[in-house]
């Protein structure tokens, strides 16, 4: 396993009881706009699991980014190919595309100021730094465009 698929920032006991407690708020429908409870398939059990995740919105798509790196949600979701975003009752199925590290720095770089204060604790670089700062560190996060598969199946 190369560095890049190594980095992964381990949460603490506090961040996992705060992720749970996050997590059954934003499944119920509370947070902010942008929050979801992200469902995917285990790659080994084949059992759904959950995480809260922050949605970027960027040139009218849509993006995930792992900013803990090559969590297991962010390996699940590359092996299954697909996600559900749930927010109350709403629960929508996304597909995904898996961003080259060529295509991750403008949207690494959107995400960590949009999003500053939740995840500027997991970038080596501040927010405000040029877009050639975040070419190096490109290969240590997943990157997911979504894209609805109900919007799929229609066309």
């Amino acid at each position: 396993m190369d560095q890049a698929t190594r980095h992964f920032i381990r949460p603490s006991f506090i961040a996992r009881a705060v992720n749970r407690f996050y997590g059954w708020l934003t499944g119920f429908g509370g947070g902010p706009s942008y929050s979801y409870l992200l469902q995917v398939k285990g790659r080994k059990t084949g059992q759904t699991r959950s995480v809260p995740v922050n949605v970027l919105r960027h040139n009218h798509k849509l993006f995930l980014v792992a900013t803990r790196g090559h969590t297991q949600w962010s390996r699940n979701a590359f092996a299954d190919g697909r996600v559900i975003l749930k927010k109350g009752r709403v629960q929508l199925e996304f597909g995904l595309r898996v961003l080259p590290d060529a295509e991750k720095p403008e949207i690494l770089k959107e995400y960590l100021t949009r999003f500053n204060w939740m995840v500027r604790r997991f970038f080596p670089v501040p927010a405000d730094s040029p877009l050639a700062a975040f070419v190096g560190i490109a290969d240590r996060y997943p990157v997911f465009e979504l894209w609805r598969l109900a919007e799929a199946r229609a066309r």
